[in-house]
């Protein structure tokens, strides 16, 4: 499922007309200060008069069958507006998961119709009080109900924390616990039973609605059992997690642009000491430059996980690491592009008066829901790691090969410096073997973490090779491109490699030190000078990003 780039560029052009009318920053503020979810604008963004819910829904359920790409490219564009906003369109999305990946031909017809044509809000409802994120430990029950030894319906008990719409949803997925296990069932909104608490006061997305949602006995047909076989819920969930992290990674990715977006004019009007904010160095290469290429970076990784989530790779939950990926680059780097904004404007910044106050405080949540930044890290270190044991050692090496090889056809994108990091990532991983360092949890989460750098250089090079041959999807965002975006690259990859060879370098370190000469072969094996040696050019690669931020400005 895909749409042309004509249609694509419709819905982005008309979301941000809507924007222009209906949020401009002194709305958006207002609510974010009242603490108020604007329901008819949610609405109205999910409905006949804009239509985004028509994106999220197959062609066969009267939607747009829009792909992979396209919703990172709205969720991007609802980000850059309002991650509070955005996830309250979300969450209609993420509760209807389930069935779209569970359900039968008919609730997929009923439910999915019922989002396209009526604009109906949804809420998920899997995360409980005391179990979190972890959905093994499930609470919630559904007791069957039998008439003449017929299953005619389930009876459902349960709390749930933390939900998104809860308080304003018109249909609920709620997970819980049936005879045969862990089972998705669709609530309907005024089931006798069904409650929700009091909006949560949050630190930020102030403008979506959070809420407790209890069940008390609530009584659902068995026809509302998605899928209508029980234990399937856990498998159900998982499926869906390389599509909605790639979701909520394009939300850090919006959010972490606008606070850039919001920061850059205002240096070219602040003058200090003479002359413009932006024409000063320190300020450009501290407080823009860097924020912009791990944007950059995490774009490139959503961008290769969409696509191949189209192609239909992802089938089976294959492509949950790299969801993970995406979604740990993106949302580190929006939030801390947003910190830096605030830096950025100086005083102004810390208040409320300016919207970068508030971008910092929505964009934080992204760190956070659809998998915390540690489960992330978690979730890419033992998967990747199971790669490493398989493969004895050769992963990263190979992988390492392959942009060795495209460094041959484009020279200029730093994909030998993004190899130098693969290299030092797989020597690092053998030495955790080797000192089976991995029994430690907080070594296993720097893993994940230099992991996800290392595999960002490498899609980052890979796409500015891609934007030289004129070979990117068209339906790409093109604020960087060609020679500016190989300077992106390269300024990337270096910092990847460094990072992945100081830091791999201190934990094999942590646990039980290292002799001189096994530290000094060490540092050999991770290519440590070669990895020094290529910072040569980081300096004129960060003139030439900041040149190309400053034209866009």
């Amino acid at each position: 499922m895909a749409l042309d780039k004509e249609t694509l560029d419709l819905i982005l052009h008309q979301l941000k007309e809507f924007t222009k009318e209906r949020l401009t920053d002194e709305v958006l503020l207002g609510y974010d200060e009242r603490d108020e979810f604007p329901e008819e604008l949610v609405r109205a963004i999910g409905s006949d008069e804009l239509g985004v819910q028509l994106l999220f829904v197959p062609e066969e359920y009267d939607g747009m069958g829009g792909g992979a790409f396209d919703v990172y490219r709205v969720c991007e564009a609802m980000g850059h507006i309002d991650v509070g906003i955005a996830t309250g369109v979300l969450a209609t999305f993420l509760g209807s998961d389930p069935i779209v990946f569970g359900g039968t031909p008919e609730q997929k017809k009923k439910w999915l119709g019922r989002i396209a044509e009526d604009g109906v809000l949804f809420a998920y409802g899997a995360t409980e009080p005391q179990a979190g994120s972890d959905l093994a430990s499930l609470r919630s029950t559904a007791t069957r109900v039998e008439e003449d030894g017929q299953i005619v319906g389930y009876r459902l008990s349960g709390d749930k924390q933390w939900i998104s719409n809860g308080g304003y949803a018109q249909v609920y997925t709620f997970l819980a616990n049936a005879p045969g296990g862990p089972s998705w069932f669709v609530i309907e909104r005024g089931a006798e039973g069904l409650s929700h608490g009091k909006p949560e006061d949050k630190h930020g997305i102030r403008l979506s609605n959070t809420s407790t949602v209890t069940c008390e006995d609530v009584y659902v047909p068995a026809d509302q059992l998605v899928g209508l076989e029980e234990g399937k819920g856990l498998l159900q969930a998982q499926l869906v997690f390389g599509y909605t992290r790639v979701m909520v990674a394009a939300f850090g990715l919006g959010a972490g642009w606008a606070a850039l977006d919001r920061a850059i004019p205002y240096s070219l009007e602040r003058i200090q000491k003479g002359g413009p904010l932006s024409e000063k160095q320190g300020y450009t290469h501290k407080l823009i430059v860097p924020h912009a290429v791990a944007l950059e970076a995490g774009r490139a990784f959503i961008e290769e996980t969409a696509e191949r989530l189209e192609r239909g790779e992802g089938e089976g939950g294959k492509l949950n690491t790299e969801g993970a990926i995406g979604k740990y680059l993106a949302t580190e780097a929006g939030y801390a592009a947003a910190d830096a904004a605030i830096q950025a404007l100086g005083g102004y910044g810390y208040t409320r008066e300016y919207m970068v106050e508030k971008i910092k405080r929505d964009v934080r949540i992204t760190r956070i829901y659809e998998g915390t930044s540690e489960i992330m890290e978690m979730t890419i270190s033992r998967d990747r790691w199971q790669q490493h044991l398989k493969t004895r050692g050769q992963y990263y090496h190979d992988r390492a090969r392959e942009l060795e090889a495209l460094h041959g056809r484009q020279p200029s994108v730093g994909a030998n410096v993004a190899a130098l990091a693969l290299h030092a990532l797989a020597g690092v991983l053998e030495q955790a073997r080797v000192k089976r360092l991995t029994r430690h949890q907080h070594v296993q989460l720097r893993l994940g973490e230099l992991i996800a750098y290392a595999e960002g250089a490498g899609a980052l090079a890979r796409r500015a090779a891609r934007s030289s041959e004129g070979s990117l999807d068209e339906r790409t965002d093109h604020r960087f491109s060609g020679e500016g975006l190989a300077a992106v690259s390269r300024v990337y990859a270096r910092h990847a490699a460094q990072r992945v060879a100081d830091e791999g370098l201190r934990w094999v370190c942590a646990a039980d030190g290292v002799s001189p000469s096994e530290l000094a072969g060490f540092e050999d094996a991770l290519g440590l000078q070669a990895i020094h040696a290529a910072q040569a050019g980081t300096l004129t690669d960060m003139d030439r990003v900041a040149d190309v931020l400053y034209d866009r400005a």
